[in-house]
């Protein structure tokens, strides 16, 4: 994956909200932000190019009540992870915070270790979903949209369902080099007698969507055999 994965912490109690900042930021793979209220995690949310992988809610905050804003984030088309942060393991608890829309609950106090493992967990099943938002180069790409938006250009960029496939598995391939059989099989069906022309021809067409010069590829790069994705946004991609 690219880069550490951001997520909002919506806790008022500070110290435990600091602490969970400052572990997940010492892990790596994370980059936690903090709300301390409900009102300030909406404005963070409904930011421009705000993208965030996974969500830690309080079930009471001073300005409302979790279940509630979980319920308001699944009508609102939000769809990354919820794990529930609760006083109490009570089975009425447990079963109102997962019929709000969240997918996982932990009760306080708990193990640093417990709630990561459950965190990595939830993601595994986000990444593999088509609810999913990744970064690649520039852009924030969300394949159930079939849609690239480079937030700093307040750009948009539409793409066919094959070339929406063609990014989706290039990126789960962590910027491995993938055959190009391998993607003729993935996207088109590996009964199919597509020929590697056609899969040279959406390459083709992505490049002129995604790169700043498409003779010299810096996001799809062309490998022996294949292609993979450049997924360091730094070196990809230079405004």
């Amino acid at each position: 994956m690219s880069g550490p994965r951001p997520v909002l912490i919506i806790e008022d109690d500070s110290a435990l909200a600091e602490t969970l900042a400052e572990q997940l930021g010492h892990e790596g793979d994370f980059e936690p932000a903090v709300s301390a209220s409900l009102a300030d995690a909406e404005t963070r949310l409904a930011g421009s190019g705000a993208r965030y992988d996974l969500v830690l809610l309080d079930l009471t905050l001073p300005d409302g009540d979790g279940r509630e804003f979980c319920t308001r984030l699944r009508r609102g088309g939000y769809r990354m992870p919820v794990i529930m942060l609760t006083g109490s393991d009570g089975e009425q608890d447990i079963v109102s915070g997962l019929d709000a829309g969240a997918n996982d609950y932990i009760a306080k106090p708990f193990r640093m270790s417990e709630l990561l493992a459950r965190m990595r967990a939830q993601l595994r099943v986000y990444d593999s979903s088509e609810d999913a938002i990744f970064q690649i180069g520039p852009y924030l790409f969300r394949p159930s949209a079939k849609q690239l938006h480079d937030p700093s250009r307040g750009k948009r960029l539409r793409l066919t369902e094959k070339e929406s496939a063609i990014l989706k598995f290039l990126y789960r391939a962590g910027g491995k080099p993938v055959p190009r059989q391998i993607l003729l099989n993935e996207v088109w069906g590996y009964n199919s007698h597509v020929t590697t022309h056609t899969l040279e021809t959406h390459i083709y067409r992505l490049r002129q969507k995604i790169e700043l010069n498409p003779a010299d590829a810096r996001l799809l790069v062309t490998e022996s055999g294949g292609y993979r994705l450049e997924l360091d946004p730094a070196s990809s991609y230079a405004a």
